[in-house]
């Protein structure tokens, strides 16, 4: 018996696979081809068209943590069933993407072989957006771990934890302050609430949604609002001072407090949005969605022959953005869909 599909997930799937396609689009332009800042206006204009990307990883982590948590099967069969959904197709695009380089930029096949050799260590290709898949492993690995947790602990317990986590996601903007805080030193990485960092906050978080509810849909605005503003806000304040890319970014990391509350907005609002009876535009998303994994893994290349053709062509992020962030995005989807017809694909291709 087919599986009823959770529709309002469906859409905060397709939402988040755009979004992460849009950053990627948008990286054409305040990044320099030397990797530095972008002092121009057009980068200004990022900072607002593409500050509410940054919730677009926490989107994911939220939908995975909302379904997995806790973990009741037997370990062995989780990780079978999880990671032979997720490893498969990571080493397939890894290996795609380095016979790519080969055509695209000049790659020789020894630096073929060496990257495809390199996936197991970090990336393979170096491509940034592989980053993901580690991080999702990691989380995989961590369920049943914290699987009993869940399953005795109540909602203050749950509140407590979130509450630390969510201190702890201010951590980048306290280190303005003191660069060291709470047991921070060279030798010791780890600080007080080190243990409460990370996205095993937003997988815990998605838990906490689906068995106490989302947020009420007035203060899903009010988080949305306030986090994107703070988000885009601090981005734009630091365009004439950052040196680095990371630097820049400081409001932009996925685990940062602004960025929590607005994916936190995001997640609830649509979570909890009522939708007409089934009808077409209902199976399309639904489709869009079930290819979600593999449409991230392969838009990348896709994006960076489009960004060929469309960059610099109409001289304005707000047509070249838009206009890439769309064709990379249904041209992916395509392809992945075609792709989808061969056997057995949805363990090598996603």
């Amino acid at each position: 018996m087919k599986q009823q599909r959770d529709f309002q997930m469906d859409v905060l799937r397709v939402l988040a696979c755009f979004l992460v396609i849009w950053q990627h689009a948008s990286e054409n332009y305040y990044i320099s081809p030397e990797g530095l800042p972008v002092k121009a206006m057009s980068t200004y204009i990022i900072g607002y068209i593409t500050s509410l990307d940054r919730c677009c990883v926490a989107l994911f982590v939220l939908i995975s943590g909302y379904f997995l948590l806790p973990v009741t099967m037997p370990t062995t069969q989780f990780f079978k069933r999880r990671m032979a959904r997720i490893i498969g197709p990571f080493v397939t695009w890894g290996i795609i993407y380095a016979v790519y380089f080969i055509f695209s930029r000049g790659d020789s096949l020894s630096q073929c072989l060496i990257n495809i050799a390199h996936i197991p260590v970090n990336y393979g290709t170096e491509l940034g957006h592989m980053w993901y898949v580690y991080m999702l492993i990691g989380l995989y690995l961590l369920a049943p771990i914290i699987s009993p947790w869940l399953q005795t602990t109540g909602k203050r317990e749950l509140e407590f934890f979130l509450a630390l986590w969510f201190v702890a996601s201010s951590l980048p903007y306290i280190h303005l302050i003191f660069p060291e805080i709470w047991g921070e030193c060279f030798w010791n990485p780890t600080p007080m609430l080190y243990y409460f960092t990370g996205f095993s906050g937003y997988f815990i978080l998605g838990f906490y949604f689906r068995k106490y509810g989302v947020l009420s849909r007035s203060l899903s605005v009010v988080f949305i609002l306030a986090g994107y503003l703070i988000t885009a806000l601090v981005y734009n304040s630091r365009i004439e001072t950052a040196e680095t890319i990371a630097s820049l970014e400081l409001s932009w990391g996925e685990c940062n407090s602004n960025v929590i509350i607005m994916a936190m907005g995001i997640f609830s609002i649509i979570k909890s949005s009522k939708w007409s009876d089934e009808n077409f535009s209902k199976k399309i998303i639904s489709d869009f969605a079930s290819r979600g994994y593999g449409i991230y893994l392969a838009h990348v290349l896709i994006l960076m022959e489009i960004s060929k053709i469309i960059v610099g062509k109409y001289d304005s992020v707000l047509i070249e953005i838009p206009l890439i962030s769309v064709i990379t995005f249904f041209t992916t989807y395509i392809m992945i869909r075609l792709l989808s017809y061969l056997p057995k694909a949805k363990y090598w291709i996603g």
